[in-house]
Protein backbone atom coordinates (compact mmCIF):
# COMPACT_ATOMS: atom_id res chain seq x y z
CA UNK A 1 0.00 0.00 0.00
CA UNK A 2 1.67 3.72 -1.06
CA UNK A 3 2.09 5.98 2.14
CA UNK A 4 1.61 9.42 1.63
CA UNK A 5 1.64 11.81 3.79
CA UNK A 6 -0.81 15.28 4.30
CA UNK A 7 -1.22 18.21 6.49
CA UNK A 8 -4.22 18.58 8.68
CA UNK A 9 -5.57 21.28 10.76
CA UNK A 10 -5.76 20.13 13.71
CA UNK A 11 -8.18 22.56 15.08
CA UNK A 12 -10.76 21.98 12.33
CA UNK A 13 -9.65 19.11 10.63
CA UNK A 14 -8.68 20.34 7.39
CA UNK A 15 -6.51 19.10 4.97
CA UNK A 16 -3.79 20.51 2.33
CA UNK A 17 -1.27 18.80 0.40
CA UNK A 18 1.64 21.14 1.64
CA UNK A 19 2.14 22.82 5.08
CA UNK A 20 0.26 26.20 5.41
CA UNK A 21 1.28 28.67 7.84
CA UNK A 22 -2.38 29.71 8.35
CA UNK A 23 -5.37 27.19 8.13
CA UNK A 24 -7.31 28.48 5.51
CA UNK A 25 -10.90 27.13 6.61
CA UNK A 26 -10.83 28.30 10.28
CA UNK A 27 -7.91 30.79 10.16
CA UNK A 28 -5.60 29.47 12.94
CA UNK A 29 -2.03 30.12 12.28
CA UNK A 30 0.08 27.52 13.00
CA UNK A 31 -1.86 24.61 12.99
CA UNK A 32 -1.03 22.51 10.04
CA UNK A 33 0.76 18.86 10.96
CA UNK A 34 1.97 16.64 9.03
CA UNK A 35 0.56 12.87 9.20
CA UNK A 36 1.15 9.86 6.84
CA UNK A 37 -1.83 8.03 5.94
CA UNK A 38 -2.55 4.98 3.53
CA UNK A 39 -3.69 5.32 -0.10
CA UNK A 40 -7.09 3.56 -1.08
CA UNK A 41 -9.70 2.97 0.53
CA UNK A 42 -9.40 1.17 4.23
CA UNK A 43 -11.05 -1.76 4.94
CA UNK A 44 -10.30 -1.43 8.75
CA UNK A 45 -13.52 -2.19 10.99
CA UNK A 46 -11.95 -2.87 14.23
CA UNK A 47 -13.40 -6.56 14.23
CA UNK A 48 -16.65 -5.17 14.36
CA UNK A 49 -19.25 -7.23 13.11
CA UNK A 50 -21.68 -5.02 11.31
CA UNK A 51 -25.57 -5.53 10.22
CA UNK A 52 -26.23 -7.31 6.90
CA UNK A 53 -26.36 -4.95 4.06
CA UNK A 54 -29.84 -2.76 4.24
CA UNK A 55 -32.67 -2.57 1.46
CA UNK A 56 -34.84 0.28 0.78
CA UNK A 57 -38.40 0.54 2.61
CA UNK A 58 -41.19 2.40 2.65
CA UNK A 59 -41.49 4.83 5.20
CA UNK A 60 -45.13 3.68 5.86
CA UNK A 61 -43.89 0.30 6.23
CA UNK A 62 -40.70 0.88 8.83
CA UNK A 63 -41.43 -0.60 12.30
CA UNK A 64 -41.32 1.06 15.09
CA UNK A 65 -40.58 0.04 19.14
CA UNK A 66 -40.88 2.16 22.13
CA UNK A 67 -36.97 2.53 22.80
CA UNK A 68 -35.73 0.65 26.10
CA UNK A 69 -33.84 3.01 28.57
CA UNK A 70 -31.57 1.78 31.42
CA UNK A 71 -31.89 4.37 34.37
CA UNK A 72 -28.69 4.98 35.55
CA UNK A 73 -30.32 6.44 38.88
CA UNK A 74 -29.08 9.87 38.87
CA UNK A 75 -32.62 11.72 38.05
CA UNK A 76 -30.25 14.73 36.79
CA UNK A 77 -28.54 13.11 33.82
CA UNK A 78 -31.19 10.90 32.83
CA UNK A 79 -33.92 13.85 32.38
CA UNK A 80 -30.59 15.57 30.58
CA UNK A 81 -30.74 12.01 28.16
CA UNK A 82 -34.12 12.35 27.65
CA UNK A 83 -35.12 10.09 30.10
CA UNK A 84 -32.15 7.31 30.67
CA UNK A 85 -29.16 5.22 28.68
CA UNK A 86 -30.33 4.01 24.89
CA UNK A 87 -28.62 0.43 24.06
CA UNK A 88 -26.22 1.29 21.87
CA UNK A 89 -26.09 5.05 22.30
CA UNK A 90 -22.75 6.86 21.85
CA UNK A 91 -22.86 9.93 24.12
CA UNK A 92 -19.93 12.47 24.38
CA UNK A 93 -18.96 14.39 27.24
CA UNK A 94 -16.98 17.52 27.33
CA UNK A 95 -15.85 20.01 30.39
CA UNK A 96 -13.00 21.99 31.41
CA UNK A 97 -9.85 20.01 33.26
CA UNK A 98 -11.41 18.92 36.48
CA UNK A 99 -15.19 19.90 36.50
CA UNK A 100 -16.19 16.46 37.63
CA UNK A 101 -16.35 14.24 33.93
CA UNK A 102 -15.16 11.21 35.18
CA UNK A 103 -16.78 11.56 38.81
CA UNK A 104 -19.91 11.91 37.03
CA UNK A 105 -19.12 8.60 34.91
CA UNK A 106 -17.95 6.94 37.86
CA UNK A 107 -21.11 7.32 39.94
CA UNK A 108 -23.72 6.93 36.63
CA UNK A 109 -21.62 3.32 36.06
CA UNK A 110 -21.74 2.56 39.53
CA UNK A 111 -25.49 2.30 39.47
CA UNK A 112 -25.83 1.04 35.83
CA UNK A 113 -23.65 -1.90 36.80
CA UNK A 114 -27.04 -3.67 38.62
CA UNK A 115 -28.51 -3.95 34.69
CA UNK A 116 -25.36 -5.05 33.06
CA UNK A 117 -21.10 -5.31 33.33
CA UNK A 118 -19.64 -2.02 32.89
CA UNK A 119 -15.89 -1.90 31.12
CA UNK A 120 -14.16 1.59 32.44
CA UNK A 121 -11.04 2.47 30.56
CA UNK A 122 -9.36 4.60 31.99
CA UNK A 123 -6.64 6.25 29.95
CA UNK A 124 -5.02 9.09 31.90
CA UNK A 125 -5.04 7.17 35.39
CA UNK A 126 -4.24 4.36 36.79
CA UNK A 127 -6.97 1.57 37.83
CA UNK A 128 -5.44 2.43 41.44
CA UNK A 129 -6.46 6.38 41.02
CA UNK A 130 -9.14 5.47 39.78
CA UNK A 131 -9.93 2.77 42.98
CA UNK A 132 -9.05 5.34 45.18
CA UNK A 133 -11.61 8.03 43.87
CA UNK A 134 -14.41 5.30 43.88
CA UNK A 135 -13.35 4.63 47.71
CA UNK A 136 -14.47 8.10 48.19
CA UNK A 137 -17.70 8.01 46.33
CA UNK A 138 -18.71 5.13 47.77
CA UNK A 139 -18.42 2.97 44.73
CA UNK A 140 -18.10 -0.82 44.58
CA UNK A 141 -20.35 -2.57 42.30
CA UNK A 142 -19.65 -6.36 41.72
CA UNK A 143 -20.01 -5.57 37.74
CA UNK A 144 -17.70 -2.46 37.44
CA UNK A 145 -14.39 -4.22 35.38
CA UNK A 146 -11.48 -1.39 35.25
CA UNK A 147 -8.70 -1.38 33.01
CA UNK A 148 -5.83 1.02 32.34
CA UNK A 149 -5.23 1.12 28.25
CA UNK A 150 -4.77 3.40 25.53
CA UNK A 151 -4.79 1.09 22.56
CA UNK A 152 -7.73 0.93 20.61
CA UNK A 153 -7.23 -2.54 19.61
CA UNK A 154 -6.51 -4.03 22.98
CA UNK A 155 -9.95 -2.15 24.24
CA UNK A 156 -11.79 -3.71 21.36
CA UNK A 157 -10.31 -7.16 22.59
CA UNK A 158 -11.35 -6.52 25.97
CA UNK A 159 -14.59 -5.96 24.80
CA UNK A 160 -15.21 -8.94 22.97
CA UNK A 161 -13.83 -11.02 26.28
CA UNK A 162 -16.18 -9.33 28.58
CA UNK A 163 -18.88 -8.26 26.40
CA UNK A 164 -20.07 -5.58 28.44
CA UNK A 165 -23.70 -3.55 28.37
CA UNK A 166 -21.50 -0.14 29.28
CA UNK A 167 -18.74 1.34 28.05
CA UNK A 168 -16.60 4.19 29.12
CA UNK A 169 -13.73 5.26 27.77
CA UNK A 170 -11.76 8.37 29.78
CA UNK A 171 -10.59 9.98 27.24
CA UNK A 172 -11.08 9.73 23.64
CA UNK A 173 -7.76 12.55 23.02
CA UNK A 174 -5.85 9.60 24.73
CA UNK A 175 -6.88 6.72 22.42
CA UNK A 176 -5.06 5.86 19.46
CA UNK A 177 -4.94 2.77 16.74
CA UNK A 178 -1.84 1.55 15.57
CA UNK A 179 -3.04 1.33 12.30
CA UNK A 180 -2.31 5.41 11.92
CA UNK A 181 1.30 6.83 12.51
CA UNK A 182 -0.16 10.36 14.26
CA UNK A 183 -0.12 10.80 17.35
CA UNK A 184 -2.85 10.48 19.93
CA UNK A 185 -5.29 13.54 20.33
CA UNK A 186 -4.34 14.28 16.64
CA UNK A 187 -7.13 14.75 14.36
CA UNK A 188 -6.94 11.62 12.54
CA UNK A 189 -6.65 9.70 15.88
CA UNK A 190 -9.67 11.11 17.34
CA UNK A 191 -11.40 10.23 14.02
CA UNK A 192 -10.84 6.61 13.63
CA UNK A 193 -11.00 6.00 17.01
CA UNK A 194 -14.21 7.82 17.71
CA UNK A 195 -15.77 5.75 14.46
CA UNK A 196 -14.66 2.74 15.25
CA UNK A 197 -16.21 2.95 18.78
CA UNK A 198 -19.46 4.30 16.95
CA UNK A 199 -19.38 1.14 14.91
CA UNK A 200 -19.13 -1.23 17.98
CA UNK A 201 -21.97 0.98 20.11
CA UNK A 202 -24.30 0.09 16.75
CA UNK A 203 -23.01 -3.02 15.93
CA UNK A 204 -23.08 -4.84 19.20
CA UNK A 205 -25.46 -2.72 21.34
CA UNK A 206 -22.68 -1.23 23.57
CA UNK A 207 -24.03 1.54 25.16
CA UNK A 208 -21.06 3.79 24.86
CA UNK A 209 -19.75 7.08 27.04
CA UNK A 210 -16.32 8.49 26.04
CA UNK A 211 -15.06 12.64 27.46
CA UNK A 212 -13.48 14.61 25.44
CA UNK A 213 -10.71 17.52 26.15
CA UNK A 214 -12.12 21.22 25.53
CA UNK A 215 -10.01 24.26 24.32
CA UNK A 216 -9.42 27.49 25.71
CA UNK A 217 -12.69 28.52 23.93
CA UNK A 218 -14.49 25.91 25.52
CA UNK A 219 -15.28 23.61 22.18
CA UNK A 220 -14.24 19.61 22.86
CA UNK A 221 -10.96 19.47 21.21
CA UNK A 222 -10.82 17.68 17.62
CA UNK A 223 -12.48 17.80 14.75
CA UNK A 224 -16.20 19.14 14.77
CA UNK A 225 -17.18 15.74 12.86
CA UNK A 226 -16.44 14.02 16.22
CA UNK A 227 -19.83 15.96 17.56
CA UNK A 228 -21.58 14.95 14.73
CA UNK A 229 -20.98 10.89 14.79
CA UNK A 230 -22.26 10.44 17.75
CA UNK A 231 -25.86 10.37 19.33
CA UNK A 232 -25.64 13.00 22.31
CA UNK A 233 -23.36 15.76 23.28
CA UNK A 234 -23.36 16.54 26.69
CA UNK A 235 -21.12 19.57 28.31
CA UNK A 236 -20.16 19.80 31.46
CA UNK A 237 -20.22 23.01 32.90
CA UNK A 238 -19.41 25.38 36.05
CA UNK A 239 -16.92 27.96 37.72
CA UNK A 240 -14.11 27.18 39.69
CA UNK A 241 -15.10 29.37 42.32
CA UNK A 242 -19.09 27.60 42.68
CA UNK A 243 -19.74 24.32 44.08
CA UNK A 244 -22.47 24.08 41.13
CA UNK A 245 -22.13 22.03 38.33
CA UNK A 246 -24.85 22.16 35.35
CA UNK A 247 -25.19 19.26 32.20
CA UNK A 248 -26.50 20.40 29.02
CA UNK A 249 -27.32 18.90 25.81
CA UNK A 250 -26.28 20.63 22.99
CA UNK A 251 -26.77 17.59 20.49
CA UNK A 252 -29.59 14.50 21.50
CA UNK A 253 -30.81 12.49 18.94
CA UNK A 254 -33.05 10.34 21.49
CA UNK A 255 -34.10 13.59 23.40
CA UNK A 256 -34.56 17.39 24.21
CA UNK A 257 -31.05 19.31 23.94
CA UNK A 258 -33.30 21.75 25.98
CA UNK A 259 -32.81 20.06 29.13
CA UNK A 260 -30.07 20.80 32.33
CA UNK A 261 -29.07 19.00 35.02
CA UNK A 262 -27.73 20.64 38.07
CA UNK A 263 -25.46 19.17 40.57
CA UNK A 264 -23.77 20.47 43.48
CA UNK A 265 -19.91 19.29 44.09
CA UNK A 266 -19.41 18.05 47.60
CA UNK A 267 -16.43 15.90 49.66
CA UNK A 268 -18.20 12.75 48.40
CA UNK A 269 -18.65 13.65 45.26
CA UNK A 270 -21.73 15.10 42.78
CA UNK A 271 -25.23 15.34 44.78
CA UNK A 272 -28.18 16.13 42.96
CA UNK A 273 -29.88 19.50 43.03
CA UNK A 274 -33.67 18.78 42.43
CA UNK A 275 -34.66 22.55 43.29
CA UNK A 276 -32.00 24.37 41.60
CA UNK A 277 -34.33 27.82 42.80
CA UNK A 278 -34.01 27.49 46.08
CA UNK A 279 -30.42 27.08 46.34
CA UNK A 280 -29.49 29.74 43.97
CA UNK A 281 -31.47 31.77 46.08
CA UNK A 282 -30.65 31.00 49.24
CA UNK A 283 -28.60 33.69 49.78
CA UNK A 284 -29.65 36.94 48.17
CA UNK A 285 -29.15 39.97 49.89
CA UNK A 286 -32.39 41.62 51.58
CA UNK A 287 -32.86 45.09 50.38
CA UNK A 288 -30.12 45.77 47.90
CA UNK A 289 -30.36 48.03 44.89
CA UNK A 290 -29.42 46.39 41.54
CA UNK A 291 -30.71 43.03 42.65
CA UNK A 292 -33.82 41.58 40.86
CA UNK A 293 -35.04 37.71 40.67
CA UNK A 294 -35.99 36.92 36.89
CA UNK A 295 -37.21 33.07 35.85
CA UNK A 296 -35.39 31.54 33.48
CA UNK A 297 -36.46 28.28 31.41
CA UNK A 298 -34.19 25.21 30.25
CA UNK A 299 -36.27 22.82 28.31
CA UNK A 300 -39.73 22.24 30.69
CA UNK A 301 -37.55 23.10 33.54
CA UNK A 302 -38.32 26.95 35.49
CA UNK A 303 -35.46 28.35 36.93
CA UNK A 304 -35.67 31.01 38.92
CA UNK A 305 -31.99 33.20 39.48
CA UNK A 306 -30.88 36.53 40.93
CA UNK A 307 -29.41 39.30 38.68
CA UNK A 308 -27.10 41.92 40.49
CA UNK A 309 -26.23 44.72 38.44
CA UNK A 310 -23.36 47.89 40.13
CA UNK A 311 -23.21 50.80 38.34
CA UNK A 312 -21.26 53.87 39.77
CA UNK A 313 -19.70 56.69 37.97
CA UNK A 314 -16.44 55.97 36.14
CA UNK A 315 -13.33 58.05 36.90
CA UNK A 316 -11.64 57.32 33.66
CA UNK A 317 -12.71 58.52 29.88
CA UNK A 318 -13.79 54.89 28.58
CA UNK A 319 -16.67 53.50 31.21
CA UNK A 320 -15.86 49.85 31.80
CA UNK A 321 -18.71 47.78 31.32
CA UNK A 322 -18.21 43.97 32.17
CA UNK A 323 -21.52 40.95 32.38
CA UNK A 324 -20.82 37.88 33.63
CA UNK A 325 -23.29 34.88 32.71
CA UNK A 326 -24.81 36.92 30.67
CA UNK A 327 -24.16 38.09 26.76
CA UNK A 328 -22.24 41.68 27.32
CA UNK A 329 -23.75 42.83 23.96
CA UNK A 330 -27.05 42.47 24.85
CA UNK A 331 -26.50 44.40 28.20
CA UNK A 332 -24.88 46.86 25.96
CA UNK A 333 -28.24 47.01 23.73
CA UNK A 334 -30.38 47.03 26.89
CA UNK A 335 -28.55 50.04 28.32
CA UNK A 336 -29.05 51.71 25.13
CA UNK A 337 -32.57 51.02 25.29
CA UNK A 338 -32.45 53.53 28.93
CA UNK A 339 -30.72 55.84 27.75
CA UNK A 340 -33.04 56.65 25.02
CA UNK A 341 -36.46 55.35 26.19
CA UNK A 342 -36.08 55.80 29.50
CA UNK A 343 -33.61 58.41 29.55
CA UNK A 344 -31.58 57.39 32.52
CA UNK A 345 -27.91 58.76 31.25
CA UNK A 346 -25.22 55.90 31.47
CA UNK A 347 -23.13 57.47 29.40
CA UNK A 348 -19.86 57.73 32.12
CA UNK A 349 -20.85 54.95 34.07
CA UNK A 350 -19.17 51.94 35.00
CA UNK A 351 -21.75 48.99 34.70
CA UNK A 352 -20.93 45.32 36.31
CA UNK A 353 -23.21 42.71 35.66
CA UNK A 354 -23.37 39.16 37.21
CA UNK A 355 -25.76 36.46 37.50
CA UNK A 356 -25.44 35.05 40.84
CA UNK A 357 -24.73 31.05 41.21
CA UNK A 358 -22.40 31.07 38.00
CA UNK A 359 -25.28 30.41 36.08
CA UNK A 360 -24.92 31.19 32.25
CA UNK A 361 -28.23 32.72 30.42
CA UNK A 362 -28.88 32.94 27.05
CA UNK A 363 -32.82 33.29 26.56
CA UNK A 364 -34.15 36.91 25.84
CA UNK A 365 -37.00 36.18 28.18
CA UNK A 366 -34.76 38.04 31.10
CA UNK A 367 -34.01 41.05 29.62
CA UNK A 368 -36.58 43.24 31.92
CA UNK A 369 -35.10 41.79 34.62
CA UNK A 370 -32.09 43.27 33.42
CA UNK A 371 -33.30 46.44 32.64
CA UNK A 372 -34.41 46.48 36.28
CA UNK A 373 -31.24 45.69 37.88
CA UNK A 374 -29.91 48.26 35.90
CA UNK A 375 -32.19 51.00 36.73
CA UNK A 376 -32.39 50.32 40.72
CA UNK A 377 -28.74 50.66 40.80
CA UNK A 378 -28.52 53.56 38.89
CA UNK A 379 -31.21 55.43 41.16
CA UNK A 380 -30.47 53.51 44.44
CA UNK A 381 -33.45 52.02 44.79
CA UNK A 382 -34.24 48.54 45.74
CA UNK A 383 -36.32 46.38 44.02
CA UNK A 384 -39.52 44.97 46.71
CA UNK A 385 -38.00 40.92 47.45
CA UNK A 386 -41.10 39.28 46.81
CA UNK A 387 -41.35 40.80 43.26
CA UNK A 388 -40.22 39.53 40.03
CA UNK A 389 -40.41 40.03 36.47
CA UNK A 390 -40.01 38.82 32.93
CA UNK A 391 -40.02 39.30 29.37
CA UNK A 392 -38.32 40.42 26.02
CA UNK A 393 -37.06 43.64 25.65
CA UNK A 394 -37.40 45.08 21.64
CA UNK A 395 -35.51 48.35 20.25
CA UNK A 396 -38.40 50.07 20.88
CA UNK A 397 -38.52 49.94 24.50
CA UNK A 398 -42.02 47.50 24.61
CA UNK A 399 -42.14 44.33 26.51
CA UNK A 400 -42.92 41.18 23.84
CA UNK A 401 -44.58 37.91 25.01
CA UNK A 402 -42.33 35.00 26.39
CA UNK A 403 -42.70 31.14 25.67
CA UNK A 404 -44.21 29.40 28.87
CA UNK A 405 -45.00 32.18 31.07
CA UNK A 406 -47.31 29.67 33.24
CA UNK A 407 -44.35 27.44 34.48
CA UNK A 408 -42.69 30.36 35.18
CA UNK A 409 -45.43 32.02 37.15
CA UNK A 410 -45.87 28.88 39.23
CA UNK A 411 -42.42 28.62 39.91
CA UNK A 412 -42.63 31.93 42.03
CA UNK A 413 -45.97 31.11 43.63
CA UNK A 414 -44.08 28.43 44.95
CA UNK A 415 -41.13 30.38 46.40
CA UNK A 416 -43.59 32.72 48.14
CA UNK A 417 -43.23 35.71 45.26
CA UNK A 418 -46.60 37.29 45.73
CA UNK A 419 -46.67 39.98 42.52
CA UNK A 420 -45.20 39.48 39.24
CA UNK A 421 -44.81 41.90 36.12
CA UNK A 422 -45.33 39.87 32.56
CA UNK A 423 -45.81 40.95 28.78
CA UNK A 424 -49.29 42.04 28.19
CA UNK A 425 -49.45 39.55 25.75
CA UNK A 426 -48.91 36.82 27.61
CA UNK A 427 -51.48 37.73 30.72
CA UNK A 428 -54.81 36.44 29.23
CA UNK A 429 -52.46 32.52 28.84
CA UNK A 430 -51.96 32.80 32.53
CA UNK A 431 -53.91 31.62 35.25
CA UNK A 432 -52.74 33.85 38.64
CA UNK A 433 -51.83 31.42 41.10
CA UNK A 434 -53.51 32.09 44.89
CA UNK A 435 -51.57 34.90 46.68
CA UNK A 436 -50.04 35.92 43.11
CA UNK A 437 -51.04 39.56 41.67
CA UNK A 438 -50.31 39.67 37.79
CA UNK A 439 -49.38 43.22 36.17
CA UNK A 440 -48.86 42.71 32.71
CA UNK A 441 -46.67 45.65 31.09
CA UNK A 442 -46.38 46.93 27.28
CA UNK A 443 -43.14 48.84 27.26
CA UNK A 444 -39.99 49.54 29.26
CA UNK A 445 -41.35 53.07 30.44
CA UNK A 446 -44.52 51.46 32.34
CA UNK A 447 -42.57 48.55 34.18
CA UNK A 448 -40.15 50.86 35.50
CA UNK A 449 -42.92 53.56 36.69
CA UNK A 450 -45.03 50.85 38.56
CA UNK A 451 -41.80 48.84 40.04
CA UNK A 452 -40.71 51.87 41.71
CA UNK A 453 -43.55 53.76 42.10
Amino acid sequence: MKIKSCYICQHCGYQSPKWLGRCPDCGQWDAMVEERREAGPSQRRGGVALASSATPQRLCEVATTAEQRCLCGLSELDRVLGGGVVPGSLVLIGGDPGIGKSTLLLQAVDRLAATGAVLYVTAEESTRQVKMRGERLNVGAGDLFLVSETSLEIILERVRELRPSFLVVDSIQTIFTADLESAPGSVSQVRECAGRLMHLAKGQGVSTFITGHVTKDGAIAGPRMLEHMVDTVLYFEGDAGHPYRVLRAVKNRFGSTNEIGVFEMKEGGLAEVPNPSELFLAERPEGAAGSVVVPTLEGSRPILVELQALVSTSNFGQPRRTAIGIDPNRVALLVAVLEKKVGLSMLNQDIFFNVAGGVRLSEPGVDLGVIAALASSHLNRPVPASLMLFGEVGLAGEVRAVSRPELRVREAARLGFDRCYLPAGCLKAVDAPPGMELRGVRCVEQALDEVFA
